[in-house]
């Protein structure tokens, strides 16, 4: 058998459940990747080797119980509770929060059979999009570990990346789950918004942030939601029940609007980024799928609206006065200029983007995914996709290039680009 961390999630939950190996060898192997990887890749704030062994014995005592993840290590990112560890936002700020209970989401991966192996990296409340915590190493992906995993999930995406767990964790209110995955190479998902709960925490807000998930294939990323998905009582916005699984199955013929105008900034995009947005277009074509230009779907101002509606967030942080000295620069910024926005600003900013939201997805009514160019530097070719399609249409170009090169470090190339599916069997780059 391949080594433990070149196995799919499925894979491993396989190997446990048919006992060619027990969950304790799994974890105990996970946890020595992270010992001897996790400080160089930034990936953890908390190794919880004592609860996630104890959860391992629990496994191989009672078997799986037809849990379909059962012996599946999992990294939770620093911002969601878990129960008995510490909670520290990234921040010197506050002090941490142990809590009693498991977050809603943390709830289902146990019931799912996972075992947490303890808590990832996140900047400062999860606000910047590279991720480097006050008191701890900043993530990097292991494919180049002078460069940044990105953020504000860095922490889950480089522990997905480097092999020291199966699938991780994540939330994603601007890109937090979507840039550490393009930037380590990975499947990462936004679900919907009440597609997984958010709850008890928190409520849904501005409806920016919700729980998101990252994955080396397709098939595991469509695993982990099946998991994770469902509603709590209270939840403030919620979905129906899918009719089945979001396991990945082939797509029909899609129409696809592609453009390459930045959204964010006023700039020209990297040679590099329109070469990796031409190419990914191409192979929609030759699977099949049309290929339209359109529209942006978003103007430039909704920029700005979001700045104001993230700055009011920020400002409203229960944060005592006495240690504001102790956030990062960059919060303290945030916290100045949201305290000059009264309700009525706010407001106004959070009904434009909603507004525009709306109006985004009219304009998209005649397509059935959106894929942009970001601004320059970013490599990262977005796909704008329902659940069930989105994986779909992912696990299509997945296949087609794992067709095309089984060199984990070649199809790296494209992978990096488009988020796509690992061979079936994937060495770590570390």
């Amino acid at each position: 058998m391949p080594h433990l961390h070149d196995l799919t999630a499925l894979d491993v939950a396989t190997a446990v459940r048919t006992r060619e190996a027990s969950a304790v060898e799994v974890v105990e192997h996970f946890l020595g990747r992270a010992a001897e990887l996790g400080p160089s890749v930034g990936a953890f704030v908390h190794v919880d080797a004592e609860g996630a062994l104890s959860t391992a014995r629990e496994i191989d005592r009672r078997g799986t119980d037809g849990r379909p993840l059962a012996g599946v290590p999992v990294a939770v990112k620093d911002l969601t509770g878990v129960r008995g560890l510490p909670t520290g936002f990234g921040s010197r700020a506050v002090d941490p929060v142990v809590p009693d209970d498991d977050d809603h989401v943390v709830a289902r991966m146990r019931a799912a059979g996972m075992v947490v192996l303890g808590k990832s990296a996140t900047p400062e409340f999860g606000l910047t999009a590279y991720t480097e915590p006050e008191g701890a190493p900043p993530a990097r992906t292991p494919w180049d570990r002078s460069r940044t995993a990105g953020g504000s999930s860095g922490g889950s995406a480089a522990a997905v990346a480097a092999g020291l767990v199966s699938v991780a964790h994540g939330t994603d209110g601007a890109g937090s789950v979507r840039t550490p995955a393009s930037c380590c190479g990975l499947v990462g998902l936004k679900p919907s918004r009440g597609r997984i709960s958010n709850g008890p925490a928190y409520d849904e807000g501005p409806g920016l942030a919700v729980h998101g998930l990252l994955a080396r294939t397709v098939a595991d990323a469509a695993a982990l939601l099946d998991a994770t998905a469902g509603p709590m009582p209270g939840d403030g916005a919620m979905l129906p029940a899918p009719a089945g699984s979001f396991a990945p199955r082939p797509p029909n013929r899609l129409r696809v609007g592609r453009h390459r105008v930045p959204l964010l900034a006023d700039v020209t995009p990297d040679p590099e980024v329109v070469a990796a947005h031409d190419g990914a277009c191409a192979l929609l074509g030759q699977l099949g799928h049309d290929v339209v230009e359109v529209d942006p779907p978003l103007p430039r101002s909704a920029a700005g609206d979001f700045e104001t509606v993230w700055a009011y967030g920020v400002a409203a942080l229960p944060i005592a006065p006495e240690r504001e000295p102790q956030l990062t620069a960059l919060a303290r910024w945030l916290r100045a200029r949201g305290r000059g926005i009264d309700e009525a600003e706010y407001a106004a900013a959070l009904d434009r983007l909603r507004t525009g939201a709306r109006a985004a997805l009219a304009a998209m009514n005649d397509v059935e995914s959106n894929e942009s160019g970001l601004a320059s530097g970013i490599v990262n070719t977005s796909f704008m996709l329902g659940g069930a399609v989105g994986l779909a249409l992912l696990a299509s170009l997945a296949d087609a290039r794992t067709r095309a090169s089984r060199d984990p470090l070649d199809s790296l190339l494209t992978r990096r680009h488009l988020r796509l599916a690992l061979p079936s069997v994937h060495r770590a780059p570390c």
